[in-house]
């Protein structure tokens, strides 16, 4: 009997040893990438926007595609809290929904400088972030070569929740 114990116990060690090793060498990935021209882009940032359940911070160059628009306003109503740091270079640009966000009542500030607030990034719940090179516009889904990064890296999501935070602070009211 001691001897048939001793068999399992080295058999159980050895599957732990072999599920560990199984699953530190494929780690789950929290970060996925996407890219434009195409919908894809476009359509990662809806549904972030759709699945957020409280707050969604968002801080990009200019927002003129309206899918995406209609998205934060329909989130907006559903009492998420939403808000948009901009720069007031694209705000006054034929097609930019930036006036129209803000007239709904969504918080926008904007930055006034000489410079450009050129991000492009979202924080979702606090746990979520989206970045990358994609301008949030009609072109950047019909034409350009873009690119989006949605990670749920916490240091990460970290990060740009600081940076927004700095530069909420800092920014104009609309």
């Amino acid at each position: 009997m001691k001897k048939l114990l001793l068999t399992n116990y080295k058999f159980i060690v050895e599957w732990i040893k072999d599920a560990s090793n199984a699953l530190l060498s494929h780690p789950t990935s929290t970060s996925d990438a996407y890219f434009s021209p195409g919908d894809t882009c476009r359509n990662v940032i809806i549904q972030q926007i759709q699945n957020a359940v409280n707050q969604i911070q968002i801080c990009v160059f200019t927002i003129s595609d309206d899918p995406i628009t209609e998205a934060i306003l329909t989130s907006h109503k559903l009492g998420k809290q939403i808000r948009i740091i901009t720069d007031n270079d694209k705000s006054l640009d034929v097609g930019s929904d930036i006036e129209r966000m803000a007239r709904q009542g969504i918080e926008v500030k904007m930055d006034r400088t000489p410079n450009h607030m050129h991000h492009k990034f979202m924080v979702v719940d606090g746990n979520a972030v989206i970045t990358g090179s994609y301008n949030w516009t009609r072109s950047a889904a019909l034409y350009n070569h873009e690119n989006i990064l949605l990670t749920q890296d916490a240091p990460v999501v970290k990060s740009f929740l600081k940076q927004f935070d700095q530069l909420w602070k800092e920014m104009e009211a609309y």
